[in-house]
């Protein structure tokens, strides 16, 4: 009599077709290539801080030496304003998430340019390469915290319970560099003007953004000429700089028009460059 074997499992078979139009967002790809996510995130945490002699304290002297110069020239003779708060404290809270936003930027519209070995060998859903280079600035954002608690202590101003709302406007911050991040990132790979532009966008977003002014300045100016207030949340980092101020200090109104406003623009930019990155990564390997 012969011998009989188990049956040996069989291995499913993927098949891989290039995306036609504007395919399928497919997310449950992200979650399957998780792991990849965080490597990669780890990946550039480690290469932004290789070889530097202070390490991930440069994630507190950037926001902490421009709140300096701001509050030197802005704040002592410029008297543009802080909403009754301590200048250097108007100016750091503002600081945060905003570098938060311009990093993320950066690394994500360069992310998939830089990434093309990668991109070139193996399958993988490409829109987790920027979405690495966003999480990356997690651990700066998490160590600046820290350092703001410490300059909020020294002028004895305390976190109210409005400090709950921090994650969700940290969130809000993430996804809007993530939604410009994958129309940049697209784009880039195609243009590579796109890299000369972003430092020039990046500085003009800046001072658009209230992180040296409140922005009631900004909406009663809009007032003046007729014009609704929610006008301003288009940037989107309008109701997160003014968001994140009212959750952390509590002496500024809940800015609900801003924060609606952007929110929505968040929206439309990750949902739209989500696709449009989807629509154009079958090329990526060709041209990048």
């Amino acid at each position: 009599m012969s011998a009989t074997h188990p049956a040996q499992p069989v291995s499913p078979t993927v098949v891989i077709r290039p995306t036609k139009g504007w395919a399928a967002l497919r997310l449950n790809e992200i979650w399957e290539y998780r792991e990849l996510l965080f490597f990669l995130a780890w990946r550039d945490v480690k290469i932004r801080y290789k070889q530097t002699a202070l390490g991930a304290a440069w994630a507190v002297l950037q926001p902490l030496l421009t709140m300096v110069v701001f509050t030197i020239f802005f704040g002592g003779l410029a008297k543009v304003g802080s909403d009754g708060l301590p200048y250097p404290i108007f100016s750091y809270t503002g600081l945060l998430p905003w570098t938060l936003f311009s990093q993320a930027l950066s690394l994500s519209s360069a992310s998939l340019v830089t990434s093309s070995n990668l991109i070139k060998k193996v399958y993988f859903p490409r829109i987790v390469i920027p979405m690495a280079a966003v999480l990356s600035g997690v651990i700066d954002f998490a160590v600046s915290l820290v350092a703001l608690f410490g300059l909020m202590a020294y002028y004895k101003i305390w976190p109210s319970l409005l400090v709950i709302w921090i994650p969700a406007i940290f969130l809000l911050s993430l996804a809007a560099s993530l939604g410009a991040g994958l129309w940049l990132a697209t784009l880039n790979v195609e243009y590579r003007d796109v890299r000369y532009v972003v430092p020039f966008l990046v500085q003009i977003w800046l001072f658009v953004t209230p992180v040296i002014y409140p922005a009631s300045k900004v909406t009663a100016k809009l007032a003046e000429h007729g014009l609704p207030g929610w006008i301003y949340g288009l940037n989107p980092m309008a109701g997160v700089v003014e968001g994140f101020r009212w959750a952390l200090l509590g002496r500024t109104p809940f800015p609900a028009q801003l924060l609606a406003m952007s929110v929505l623009v968040t929206l439309v930019m990750l949902v739209t460059g989500s696709f449009y990155l989807r629509r154009m990564e079958a090329t990526f390997a060709d041209i990048v």
